[in-house]
């Protein structure tokens, strides 16, 4: 279950692909494939230098990176959709091969898979990411402190979480159009972003029972753990057209999320209220045996949505790229559709898989 609250702590062609098409293709003498392929790095190298804010100042990148070592949670989906493959990457949730999930694998093709690191609680493992030998590193969906930070720039620019969000804060949109401007791609980045928008407006458009709808997402850890308004997860909710509980975070504070007492359990009072839990049946059972929760009409109405924390869609759920975004869309939006359609012997399905 931890797993699950440290996330409350995702198409541009390869460049590289391109110059050598562009060669191959040329002429007979190579006087217009050079000629060209001269015009294509120098497209490449236009954007640079840039300079990104966040939380610590601000950090230029001179050049094109080439060896990107990702310390941000969820950073190496907006790297992998952007057409690069980071040598470095952190692991969080899935133990997937270079901590890649099933909804960015074909990014990778062919590419050597990355390293993965690891953060034990103490911080970024740094004489790991120095051997990696990165001339960027990404700590955009993450919570570097000020000490971590100067400590990875000794060793390539570094760019931290931005100042406007809490850590673990930073909405996906604004994730993918930093690395997007840090990798050169700004535009190409936009574009990812209105993508998966889209494919956002379309779920409301498609689902008007969900405009106007409460809902908010939990987790039964040590009692009844709460996301808040600057969680990733929640936002998924009001991207949908669903509101959120009027005093969650007046009971949260400046947190993603917080075990809420249990004279508040009226907040879990919503139209949907989505679960991520550990076992869904064993976890149903737990939270009906509480007598308060029990009482509740979204418990009594089946409007409870249960995500498995231990699964593709459960870590889809929480990782919130821009490439996890399509699939999880693809799986819980049925599911909220079964718990606000206003019957209430609608069963909100476990998706096939």
């Amino acid at each position: 279950m931890l797993g699950s609250l440290r996330g409350t702590r995702l198409a541009a062609a390869l460049v590289s692909a391109l110059l050598l098409f562009t060669t191959a293709c040329g002429s007979g003498d190579g006087s217009e494939g050079s000629a060209e392929n001269a015009g294509n790095k120098e497209s490449a190298n236009s954007a640079f230098p840039v300079s990104i804010p966040h939380k610590y100042g601000s950090t230029s990148i001179k050049a094109e990176p080439k060896r990107i070592v990702t310390v941000g949670l969820t950073d190496q989906d907006a790297v992998l959709a952007l057409g690069k493959v980071p040598v470095g990457t952190t692991e969080w949730l899935g133990g997937y091969k270079g901590a890649i999930g099933p909804w960015a694998a074909d990014k990778l093709g062919s590419e050597k898979a990355p390293t993965v690191l690891t953060d034990t609680g103490t911080g970024p493992q740094t004489e790991k990411i120095a051997a990696l030998k990165p001339d960027l590193i990404l700590a955009v969906y993450g919570g570097l402190t000020k000490e971590q930070y100067e400590t990875l720039s000794k060793f390539a620019p570094v760019v931290a979480q931005p100042k406007a969000y809490n850590d673990f804060g930073v909405p996906w949109q604004e994730q993918t159009e930093i690395i997007g401007k840090a990798l050169g791609q700004e535009a190409e980045a936009k574009e990812l972003v209105e993508g998966v928008q889209a494919d956002f407006k379309k779920a409301a458009e498609d689902n008007p029972d969900f405009a106007g709808k409460t809902a908010v997402m939990a987790t039964p850890y040590e009692g009844m753990f709460v996301f808040g308004s600057q969680d990733a997860r929640s936002r998924l909710l009001t991207d949908l057209g669903f509101k959120l509980p009027t005093d969650l975070d007046k009971v949260i504070g400046d947190e993603f999320g917080a075990n809420i007492s249990k004279e508040r359990t009226d907040l879990l009072d919503t139209d949907a209220l989505v679960w991520i839990v550990s076992d869904v049946a064993k976890d149903e059972a737990k939270l009906n045996k509480d007598a308060l929760y029990a009482d509740l009409n979204v418990a009594k109405q089946d409007r409870e949505v249960f995500v498995k924390e231990a699964s593709d869609y459960g870590n889809s759920v929480s990782f919130v790229s821009v490439l996890s975004l399509p699939y999880m869309l693809e799986r819980l939006v049925p599911q909220l559709a079964a718990a606000v359609d206003g019957d209430t012997a609608t069963k909100v399905e476990q998706p096939a898989s």
